[in-house]
């Protein structure tokens, strides 16, 4: 398993979310492509102004083997989405902790961002998950 950036937070969905002030940028892990395989096809149901919440899911991502949905890690308000990903979802497969980001999400007060995986923690759950 490649090694986890240290700087962002993970859920068990294997949805990664990386903080700036307000703000989390949100995209998927590389355990998440790695399942998934080629991705052909991101596909974003939100916009910017849009209101998210936890656990709910805010777009699908589709590969050669499935289709997924992803999950909003934090709720809040969408301030930017990758359009990037529209005409190049290969970019998921190439730089997942990179230029294949999602959403960037103004979080709520009280967002539970603290709650959510360490990469230590997320690691060990990796463990168990991958059996």
């Amino acid at each position: 398993m490649s090694q986890l950036p240290g700087d962002r937070k993970y859920t068990t969905d294997h949805e990664w979310a990386l903080a700036s002030g307000s703000e989390v940028t949100v995209g998927i892990t590389a355990f998440a492509v790695e399942q998934l395989g080629d991705i052909t096809l991101v596909n974003l149901d939100v916009k910017a102004g849009d209101s998210i919440e936890t656990g709910k899911p805010f777009g699908t991502i589709e590969s050669v083997k499935t289709l997924s949905d992803l999950f909003a890690p934090v709720s809040g308000t969408i301030v930017k989405i990758n359009a990037d990903l529209g005409t190049k979802p290969e970019l998921v497969n190439e730089d997942c902790y990179g230029k294949a980001w999602m959403v960037v999400v103004a979080t709520r007060e009280g967002t539970a961002f603290d709650a959510l995986m360490d990469d230590k923690a997320y690691g060990e759950f990796l463990k168990t998950a991958a059996h």
